[in-house]
């Protein structure tokens, strides 16, 4: 029986939670390794040192299915029977959430929400997720199968009075199929904000807000893009899927016109805020990072990409025939990255750095640089 190894998990160890698939290898061997594939699915180029992370205590966001029942909940993960498998002390979790796990559990039993069985259909909770920032602040989410609890959750919400949260919202998830949110979300208490203050920028999350669950690997991850586009020195960059703007923000300088662009206007609303707050030369808008102009005399310098899973798709052939001299592309997914690459062969890949966003996983965040040829 395998053990674990770079990080002591009893949850690893007594089988009931696999999730960390490489928790029985050393972790300087985890990330060789990783090093290792990322190079092998990729064009050949310049590569720095990996980034490494903490091996614990750095995830910034638990996402808890709940099972179980009223007054004895489970938080943690679902077992494919669909019961419960408890995992509030997970030690990849950052300490105010492992922390705020037993306030967590005084709501559902004081407001009496069931957890949602998945084999027969019914309960009220679903998920709690719960996001920590570097201040040590909170944001919880409950995801609901429908309002019926919201007067009892208001009625009780005093039992969190001990947690630091700035918000505390509802989403609304009738459906029974495997995703994690719906359409309605519903602020119960707070500013509905939490900051996320990376290398001095304090970034704005909304609920629906997208951000990387480790927060010291995705610092260096902005400082490394900003180092490079200061390299290149560009007049002009274009944030494509920007989020809260996290990349844009970081490369905002005097006399450099900054633009970034989300499909999500409560992204761009909080990108617009940031912007507002630090004075920065940044503009946001509302768009399809597929259908930007990237031709002609306003045609950015550089560009930042920063997709789902799935890749650029479609973007890859424009930017291959646009004006644009330099991108910077930063995946999740080394095998849509390389088939992008493959796609731009004009753009070629001069440098790149793998930041181990997931430790214990085979998953990898990858960070390369472009020109044309």
């Amino acid at each position: 029986m395998t053990t674990s190894v770079a990080l002591a998990c009893a949850y690893f160890d007594a089988w009931r939670c696999r999730s960390c698939s490489l928790l029985d290898v050393a972790y300087d061997l985890q990330l060789a390794d990783q090093q290792a594939g990322v190079e092998a699915a990729l064009p050949p180029m310049a590569w720095d040192a990996p980034h490494a992370s903490p091996v614990g205590g750095f995830r910034n966001k638990a996402k808890m299915a709940v099972a179980g029942s009223v007054d004895a909940p489970t938080l943690g993960i679902l077992a494919a029977d669909g019961s419960g498998i408890d995992l509030r002390a997970c030690p990849l979790h950052e300490q105010p959430i492992v922390d705020a796990m037993p306030a967590l559990e005084a709501l559902v039993r004081a407001a009496r929400l069931t957890p949602y069985d998945v084999p027969g259909r019914r309960g009220e909770l679903k998920h709690l997720i719960l996001t920590s920032s570097p201040d040590g602040e909170l944001a919880l989410r409950l995801v609901l199968r429908s309002s019926e609890s919201l007067p009892r959750i208001r009625k009780h919400l005093a039992v969190l009075d001990g947690l630091p949260l700035t918000s505390v919202s509802a989403n609304l998830q009738p459906e029974h199929k495997a995703v994690l949110e719906g359409a309605e979300e519903v602020l119960l208490a707070g500013s509905g904000v939490l900051r996320m203050r990376v290398n001095g920028i304090g970034l704005r999350l909304r609920p629906r807000s997208f951000f990387q669950t480790n927060t010291s690997v995705a610092a260096a991850l902005y400082r490394q893009a900003t180092a490079w586009i200061d390299d290149a020195d560009p007049v002009s960059v274009l944030d494509l899927y920007c989020g809260v703007g996290g990349f844009a923000l970081h490369a905002a300088r005097p006399g450099r016109r900054v633009a970034g662009v989300e499909v999500t206007a409560e992204a761009i609303d909080a990108a617009r805020e940031t912007a507002a707050e630090l004075g920065a030369d940044a503009v946001f808008a509302v768009g399809d990072a597929t259908g930007v102009d990237l031709e002609g005399a306003d045609a950015p310098e550089l560009v930042v990409v920063n997709p789902p899973r799935r890749g650029i798709g479609d973007l890859a052939d424009r930017l291959e025939r646009s004006a644009v001299r330099r991108v910077l592309y930063s995946s999740c997914n080394p095998a849509s990255l390389a088939r992008d690459l493959a796609a731009m062969p004009s753009l070629r890949a001069v440098r790149g750095r793998v930041f181990d966003m997931f430790p214990h996983t085979a998953h990898a965040e990858v960070l390369v640089e472009l020109e044309r040829a």
